[in-house]
Formats: structure tokens, C-alpha cells, sequence
């Protein structure tokens, strides 16, 4: 027994001085335990045991909300795999140190200090570094018990809601009862992890053209790629006559919509007389498909048309779409929208010749800046060396390994077709490369250096020449 003691104080102590590191512990142990599960005969139809490299893969693309694949999910998995599938998509959605603290609510009925901060960290990365942080952002420590309630609720009431919207559209289409119940929850599970894959080896093509159905799936992905923070903020103020929006939730809801609205304008003018894509579609349906591209690209994965048949513009504008991805604490991956938004805000105010950052009659802070410049250099080099490395390995076209590459990074699951033919050296980059872009390239950096550091003294100034 004190053996047994003395390690799960080693094991809490660690947890609760770097949440960042034991994020990646955590992650890495779920990836390995559910490589070892996919590796089983019982995983597969035909009861044979999956390649390490296919289920390392899917593992990652399962743990981090991907939804790239090396095999047919549809036919290959069986009964069991599937469930492993729709599992472990919950479980890396929400967060590991989330998911942890919300089991921990559920049991004792009480959120501890230890627990708070542990959440905290995983919805707000300024946590991540030792001290103080100021408490005027998205999520206080005080509202954690709320967000972890959020988080519970909001998956099982929007999961719900949006299978109960496709679920008679499936029985129209001539499915019967049983298999519509299940890929209506599945379908529902993967809008709102923005994690893309599909149970049926058809896909998405029977309803390609069904607004209703694409409709549904635009709201689950949309509602979790938004965050959570963001959720509890509106399901807060709905019950208030005054209503306070935080500059965390003006940014994100303000940035997504642009986004949308200029990715969906986008496509149209580049897409319209693109005879393999939206060319032989009337307006509505073209300005509807374009949206959900739109929707799809900031990290959805679903598709109706074959991504290698854009234009190469195309390609580049959903490859700026992903890398940008949803909002913080969300499903959704990439560099996140508040990032984009701080670094335009900064651009902005050196045009204008300001000091500061000012948006909604509120300052942003410089550290907040400097953390934005970080995740978006992190993220630019992460893509770079593995669409350098994959280049060299494949020797594929330039435009469809950066595209598969940012869609892994941004854990967003659309593809050329790229991922599915890599080599077991390329399956591995990308699995790392996917691995990096869900853990979080702060959480990434701040848990192979120290959180803090003491500068006793501080070198002369120098200005060198920018720009």
C-alpha cells in the first residue's frame, strides 16, 4: 500500500505542476492503448489483424479529431471498431484534462482546486505558463465547474439534436430503423467533434445534394468548432435581461462568421465554371455547396465532391481555411480564429501608428500577442518539415502534400487522396504531424521547456531593421 501511495503522489504532483505534460502523457497512452485495440482481429470484418502503421493512424486521427485514414473506415472496422471509433472521438474532443475533470465532477460532485486548474489549462493557454494570469478572458477559474458542465451538456443535447435531424431523413432515403438510429448518433458525433469520418461506404453521396441533411451536419460542426467557452458565455446570457459578451466570444463569433461568409464567396467566384465541381449546378446549389466547403474547410472533414478535383486556388484558399481552423477550447483544430484575429489587430494598430491593441473598446494585452506569434510560427514550421520530409518520400505534387499536410495539422480530415497511398515512413509523419497539431503547439512547447523562468538581468537594447 505505500508503494501504491507514494506513486499516486508522484503521479498528482506531476499532474498538477504541468498540465501541458501530462496532456501529452495522457494523449500518447490513450493513442497507444487504442493502437493496441485497433490491432485487434475483433477490430476488423474480416477478423484479421491491422498493419501497426494503419492502426497507429487511425488511432491518432481517432484520439485527435482528425478524420484522415489510411483503410476504408466504412467497410474495413467492424461492429467493435466502430465503437472504438465513435469512443475515442468523444473522449479527444473535449480534452483529455477536460474529460478527466468532468469524470472527477460526476463522481465526488465537487470540483477541487486541483481539478479547476487542470481544466483551466486545457481551455486557456495563457494557464500554461507559471504566475498569475489576468482573470478578464474567456473562462475564470471560478467558472470552471460551469465550463465542465457545458462541456457534458452541450455534447449530449447538440449530438442529440442534430441526430434527431437527420435520423427522418435517413428513413425517407429508404434505410431501415435500426442502422438510421445508428448513423444519425454517428453522423451527430462526427459534426460536433469536427471530425468528419462516415460509417457508410458511400458517404456522404447519397445526400450530396440534400439541404436538410448537409444542413444538420453544418450545425454540428459549426456549434462545436465555435468552443466551448463560447457556448457557456451565450447559454449564460440567454437567461440574463442584460447581456455581457467577453472580447474572447466577440472575436471568435465575429471571426468565424467573416471567415465563412469570405471562404463561401471564395469558392463561388473560383469554383462556379469548374465542370468536375460546382460547374453544372444552379445558383442556389452552388452558393449552398459552397458554404458547406466553407463550413467543411475550418476543420469539418465532411465532403460532397472530390477534394482533388478543385482548382488549385481552391485547393490554396481551404488550405488558409484549415490552417486557421475554429475557436480555442473547441473540437475544431488549427492555429485557432482569435489567433488570426489578435495578429491582424496587432497589424492594424502598427499601421495606424498606435501602441496598442484596441477592439471593442478593450486593450489587449502584449502577451497575448506574443503568445498568437508563437502558436502561428509553431504551427507554419510544423507544416513546413513534414510537407518537406512527405515531399521527399513521396515525390507527390507540391499542392496535394501541403494540403493533406495542413489537414492534419488542423486536424481537419479533408484529403486529396494523398494519405490513403503514403508509405508506412509517410503514414508515421503524419500521424506525428496530427499528433502536434490537436496537442497544441503552446502545450507542445511549454512541456519541453521549462513553464518559467527567473531573468535576473536584462542585455542592452537593440533595434534591428525590420521589414
Amino acid at each position: 500500500m505505500p508503494s501504491t501511495g507514494r506513486i499516486r503522489e508522484v503521479f498528482t504532483d506531476f499532474a498538477n505542476r504541468s498540465p501541458s505534460r501530462f496532456a501529452i502523457l495522457v494523449f500518447t497512452a490513450l493513442i497507444l492503448v487504442f493502437t493496441l485495440l485497433f490491432s485487434l482481429p475483433i477490430a476488423t470484418v474480416e477478423g484479421s489483424r491491422t498493419p501497426l502503421a494503419d492502426a497507429l493512424f487511425t488511432a491518432v486521427s481517432v484520439i485527435c479529431v482528425t478524420g484522415l485514414s489510411t483503410v476504408d473506415m466504412a467497410t474495413h472496422w467492424s461492429v467493435f471498431g466502430h465503437i472504438l471509433v465513435y469512443t475515442g472521438v468523444q473522449i479527444g474532443a473535449v480534452g483529455v484534462l477536460t474529460m478527466a475533470s468532468i469524470l472527477g465532477l460526476i463522481v465526488s460532485r465537487r470540483l477541487g482546486l486541483r481539478a479547476k486548474l487542470m481544466a483551466a489549462s486545457d481551455s486557456n493557454p495563457l494557464r500554461i505558463h507559471a504566475g498569475p494570469v489576468a482573470e478578464g478572458q474567456a473562462v475564470r477559474l471560478g467558472d470552471v465547474g460551469k465550463l465542465l458542465t457545458t462541456v457534458a451538456l452541450s455534447m449530449v443535447v447538440i449530438e442529440g439534436a442534430v441526430a434527431l435531424l437527420l435520423f427522418p431523413r435517413m428513413l425517407i432515403a429508404g434505410i431501415s430503423v435500426g442502422t438510421a438510429a445508428w448513423e444519425s448518433l454517428y453522423y451527430s458525433a462526427m459534426a460536433f467533434t469536427n471530425t468528419g469520418f462516415a460509417p457508410n461506404a458511400e458517404g456522404l453521396t447519397p445526400f450530396a445534394e440534400d439541404f436538410w441533411f448537409l444542413g444538420a451536419l453544418m450545425i454540428g460542426v459549426f456549434l462545436g468548432a465555435i468552443g466551448f467557452p463560447v457556448i457557456l458565455a451565450i447559454a449564460t446570457n440567454l437567461r440574463k435581461k442584460r447581456r455581457k459578451w467577453s472580447i474572447h466570444v466577440k472575436l471568435t463569433v465575429w471571426t468565424s462568421v467573416i471567415l465563412l461568409v469570405t471562404g463561401a464567396v471564395l469558392y463561388i467566384v473560383l469554383e462556379y465554371n469548374n465542370p468536375k465541381t460546382f460547374g453544372h449546378l444552379d445558383a442556389g446549389h452552388t452558393i449552398f455547396q459552397s458554404l458547406f466547403l466553407s463550413t467543411m474547410a475550418r476543420s469539418g472533414g465532411f465532403s460532397t465532391i472530390p477534394i482533388d478535383d478543385l482548382n488549385g486556388s481552391s485547393l490554396l484558399v481551404t488550405d488558409m481555411l484549415m490552417f486557421i481552423g475554429g475557436g480555442s477550447a473547441s473540437t475544431a483544430g488549427g492555429i485557432k480564429v482569435t489567433t488570426l484575429a489578435v495578429l491582424f489587430l496587432a497589424a492594424f494598430a502598427e499601421a495606424r501608428g498606435v501602441e496598442t491593441m484596441d477592439t471593442f473598446r478593450r486593450r489587449i494585452p502584449t502577451d497575448v500577442l506574443r503568445l498568437s506569434v508563437a502558436v502561428a510560427l509553431w504551427g507554419a514550421t510544423i507544416v513546413a518539415v513534414a510537407t518537406i520530409l512527405i515531399l521527399q518520400i513521396t515525390k507527390a505534387p507540391l499542392d496535394h502534400v501541403l494540403f493533406d499536410v495542413i489537414s492534419g495539422f488542423a486536424t481537419c480530415g479533408l484529403t486529396t487522396g494523398l494519405t490513403e497511398k503514403l508509405p508506412d515512413a509517410g503514414v508515421y509523419i503524419m500521424a506525428a504531424t496530427m499528433f502536434c497539431g490537436r496537442v497544441g503547439t503552446v502545450t507542445l512547447a511549454a512541456a519541453l521547456a521549462a513553464s518559467q523562468r527567473k531573468q535576473l538581468f536584462q542585455n542592452p537594447e537593440e533595434r534591428p531593421l525590420v521589414g
